[in-house]
């Protein structure tokens, strides 16, 4: 009995394993945020056809300075696209910010797009060097307001006098199509008609013309083959 006493005291003794965490762990979750993905897919695609444009242009600015135009169309491409991503998304969250309170005005869009071309002046004064971070700030800042104001103008312009059905845009003058409405679309359909219906009456007539010349000729023919039987009677007496 006194041999087997050690051996229980060594199976008391063995340390318990205790139960994995792993299961009990959450798991991370690793997806952006929403509000975060809302900013940063359409910037990214943004600055995607900004950089494939800027990659021909560069192209084709070496090409004409006889430089390297894979390098120059590379340099092009990168910087198009981080000023156009960077302008994109710093405007929609600006706008997001201010459109916590209500739909943004013309003065927040004019803000906003005042801010975003700050941001990517800078973006791009970086990526040139320090001496071009604040003149580029304030150029690309300019152009935004700038353009904005623009649109602004043009939006309040539209919004006072609205386009009547009847005005021709810009491109509609020299456009070789035009637009038809549904007035416009009968009267057509009503000339095609009447043009049919004409047509038919021609036809009509040509009908009745031929079928008037054939009797007259079997007339003929019957008036022809009855004057020789009448003259052998005569040639017989």
């Amino acid at each position: 009995m006194t041999r087997h006493e050690p051996d229980q005291e060594s199976q008391s003794r063995t340390p318990v394993s205790a139960p994995s965490r792993e299961g009990t762990r959450p798991r991370k979750n690793q997806s952006l945020p929403p509000e975060v993905m809302e900013v940063l897919l359409p910037s990214l695609k943004v600055g995607g056809i900004a950089g494939v444009c800027g990659l021909f242009t560069g192209a084709a600015a070496g090409i004409i300075r006889s430089a390297p135009p894979v390098l120059f169309s590379a340099i092009s491409g990168v910087q198009w696209f981080a000023l156009s991503s960077s302008y994109y998304a710093t405007r929609l969250v600006a706008l997001k910010r201010f459109e916590q309170g209500g739909e943004a005005t013309p003065t927040d869009r004019l803000k906003a797009s005042t801010i975003a071309g700050g941001v990517a002046g800078t973006v791009g004064g970086v990526m040139r060097g320090p001496r071009n971070i604040l003149p580029g700030a304030i150029v690309i800042s300019l152009f935004g307001a700038g353009g904005q104001a623009l649109v602004n103008w043009r939006a309040e312009r539209a919004a006072r006098n609205p386009p009547k059905s009847s005005d021709v845009g810009f491109w509609e003058r020299w456009s070789p199509l035009t637009q038809l409405s549904d007035q416009d679309y009968e009267k057509i359909l009503e000339e095609r008609l009447l043009r049919a219906e004409a047509d038919i009456a021609i036809v009509d007539d040509h009908i009745k013309e031929l079928l008037e010349a054939d009797k007259q000729s079997k007339k003929e023919s019957q008036t022809n083959e009855g004057a020789p039987q009448i003259g052998s009677n005569i040639s017989t007496k």
